[in-house]
């Protein structure tokens, strides 16, 4: 009996500290939600209905993601340059990630989304 408990515990831990896997999402997509968690996480709330951001100046990826005129395009754009002002927000987004970053975050939109009050 003792000799599984450190393999069960071991289990456990990897699954604790392996990143979320979303079975229905697209490679690309899943790829970008990795890198969302380890860079993106601490600062903005990256999951779908997630209001709150753990920082309040940081607008939650859905709520990005659902806002008029946001494309594939324009998101790419975004995230090539958004990350240099203000100065506490000094963090470039490595360009080979942004593609899934981006199809990741388009994964969020929903019809009819109207951001929280």
């Amino acid at each position: 009996m003792h000799r599984f408990l450190p393999l069960a515990l071991i289990a456990l831990v990897a699954a604790v500290a392996a990143p979320a896997k979303v079975p229905h999402l697209a490679p690309k997509a899943q790829r970008g939600l990795v890198f969302a968690q380890a860079h993106c996480a601490v600062c903005h709330a990256i999951g779908r209905d997630a209001l709150q951001s753990p920082d309040p100046a940081a607008p939650p990826f859905e709520l990005i993601a659902n806002k008029r005129g946001v494309t594939r395009s324009t998101l790419t754009v975004f995230l090539r340059d958004a990350h240099n002002y203000p100065d506490a927000m000094q963090f470039k987004v490595d360009r080979r990630a942004i593609d899934g970053l981006v199809s990741y975050m388009l994964t969020l939109r929903r019809p009819g989304y109207h951001p929280p009050i």
